[in-house]
């Protein structure tokens, strides 16, 4: 064998052993990478085909496009603020009470998560609207004379973008402060630390990674947002996104809404440049960056501004602490011990119920006389549910949304569990960077990937086909289905594994009874998760339907563009029922599998 010859053979073995990522890889590459570039190639040519910067020209020339582009990061902004200041408390709760607890309160937590983005916001137009629940209690309570104006303005699209985005925030930061070492607190407590020393020196510190990487994930969601705006906000409350699919729909102006894409997707690539300069991408998976001789001077920077913000506030609780303790000395056995442990319940508790109870003034609503949504119900009816079980056009909706999330989900496991297995047990350089590829659909603007598949398809004959829809979908579903496994693998013990390779059982047959059986749990969540992620998913369908198809989402989304009638109540209401029977049963075999183990 020559020389040549040897390199290509350990080339091949290499390459061998990663066949674990050739799935993804091959599938995100012409799914998801050829079409965006594609797309953004388009930016750079005018109509003759010949290579041209005047499309950039324009969005530089007209301010109307950089305003829009201000208001998405300033809502974006004030969306992250209160997600991430509003999710600690309940995170923090769920880090310190006992795992069935935790897992009775993240059914609730999860709730908007898991619910139709479109259900959320009827929800939302049900409580705040001029007589919704909420002006009518305010009044009744004698705080207000007349209504509020809290919908249709920048007030509501923060409502309803801070209640759909929470719960990211919460399960992002609740997966660092689930690996952070309980003795450390118990340790500084002993020392003499309070329990305010305790928190911002010890604890607080150690779930920075959670924090900025939930604050991130919440961002960059927001940048892609138009649902909630379009629905809630008024016109000083466009979103960037909405200048996209104006461009599109309306103009048929592809090359301008690829120029406009190209902007958006440089600002998320200059958030996750800095992002990763102070804290690293590995924080997205729920690690803690490791300091390193390479460290940057933007990050170290960082890290001492933080540390002293930290250490300030750490001295205004030892202070306050004893002003307090001057006054009301406390003894061992005092209850007043347990006062800060019932305010984080209260407030935990109190933003759980943010979450969870708006979804449920939906159903009332679904029941009523009248033909306009309001609060309360006007008298009981069930007109709307006989319209849709009399309609074929919602059943053909209906079926293809869960034909399209099942098969999706199936494909995105079959893809995902791979590469997520890779990602965990092997150890080769440029981790993070695969990492970061696999994840890329979740955390880039979903306008971008809907649009450019759209572009890709219409070449392919596969606008308006159920086949084109599942395509879709699945490059949405995969990175949830990688950072699910993950999360499962890594406290997997590959001891049990070890132990069947002894006793003569082939890797294939150990993977089969011995490993899928013992991470079902884990499994099952991820094939839940992209199902609903896919069955939510309205983006992606209003550009691959074509008008010849329909979704659920899309559907809803028609007749609520139309007019917000109680029938899209009924709708949101048997879609919400079986959310959750779905969520309870995935919960139930998770249980039941953690018992057989």
């Amino acid at each position: 064998m020559t020389k040549n010859q040897t390199i290509l053979f350990l080339l091949f073995r290499k390459l061998g052993q990663t066949w674990q990522l050739f799935p993804a890889f091959l599938f995100l590459g012409f799914f998801f990478v050829y079409p965006v570039v594609l797309l953004l190639s388009l930016s750079f040519l005018n109509s003759n085909g010949e290579i041209t910067l005047e499309h950039y020209g324009r969005l530089a020339t007209t301010p109307l496009y950089f305003k829009v582009l201000v208001i998405t990061l300033k809502t974006a902004g004030w969306t992250t603020l209160l997600a991430v200041v509003g999710g600690y408390p309940v995170a923090y709760l769920l880090a310190s009470v006992r795992p069935s607890t935790r897992n009775s309160l993240l059914i609730w937590v999860l709730m908007p998560f898991w619910t139709s983005f479109l259900v959320r916001t009827f929800a939302w137009i049900v409580l705040l609207g001029r007589n919704g629940a909420v002006n009518d209690l305010l009044q009744v309570l004698g705080i207000i004379d007349r209504p509020l104006k809290i919908i249709y303005n920048f007030t509501g699209v923060l409502i309803g973008m801070t209640h759909a985005l929470m719960p990211l925030a919460v399960l992002t930061m609740l997966s660092v402060m689930l690996n952070i070492n309980a003795n450390l607190p118990k340790a500084a407590s002993t020392l003499g630390a309070r329990g305010g020393q305790v928190f911002w020196r010890i604890f607080f510190p150690l779930s920075l990674p959670g924090v900025a990487a939930g604050g991130l994930l919440v961002f960059i969601t927001s940048i892609g947002f138009f649902i909630t705006p379009a629905l809630l906000g008024g016109m000083r409350d466009t979103m960037i996104v909405q200048v996209i699919i104006f461009q599109i729909h309306e103009v048929l102006n592809w090359k301008f809404a690829g120029a406009v894409s190209m902007l958006l997707l440089l600002t998320v690539l200059l958030i996750f440049y800095f992002y990763d300069r102070l804290l690293g991408l590995s924080t997205l998976s729920g690690e803690a960056q490791q300091s390193s001789a390479k460290s940057n001077r933007l990050t170290m920077l960082g890290s001492q501004i933080g540390m002293r913000l930290i250490t300030y506030i750490a001295w205004f609780c030892e202070k306050t602490a004893e002003f307090y303790e001057w006054f009301f000395p406390l003894r061992p056995d005092s209850p007043q011990r347990k006062f800060s442990q019932k305010v984080l319940w209260v407030t935990g508790l109190f933003i759980i119920s943010f979450l969870a109870l708006p979804t449920f003034f939906i159903i009332p609503v679904s029941f009523t006389e009248e033909g306009f949504l309001s609060w309360p119900p006007k008298g009981f009816s069930l007109q709307w549910y006989e319209q849709i079980f009399s309609s074929l056009h919602w059943f053909e909706a209906i079926g293809r949304s869960f034909l399209v999330a099942s098969c999706s989900s199936l494909l995105g496991m079959f893809i995902g569990v791979p590469a997520a297995f890779f990602l965990i047990r092997k150890s080769i350089p440029g981790k993070t960077l695969i990492f970061a590829f696999l994840i890329s659909p979740m955390i880039l603007p979903h306008i971008i990937i809907a649009v450019a598949i759209f572009f890709l398809f219409a070449n392919l004959s596969l606008v308006g086909t159920t086949f084109g829809l599942v395509l879709g979908h699945t490059v949405l579903a995969i990175p949830f289905v990688v950072v699910t496994v993950m999360a499962v693998i890594k406290n997997y013990n590959e001891h049990f594994d070890q132990a069947a390779w002894t006793l003569g059982a082939t890797r294939l047959k150990t993977l089969i009874h011995i490993t899928f059986p013992l991470i079902r749990p884990g499994l099952i969540a991820a094939f839940m998760f992209a199902f609903i992620i896919s069955l939510d998913e309205l983006t992606i369908a209003l550009f691959i339907t074509g008008g010849e198809v329909t979704t659920l989402p899309k559907q809803m989304w028609d007749d609520a563009i139309m007019r917000v009638s109680p029938l899209l109540a009924a709708v949101a209401s048997l879609l919400l029922v079986f959310m959750s029977g779905f969520i309870l049963l995935s919960e139930f075999l998770r249980r039941r599998g953690v018992q057989v183990k």
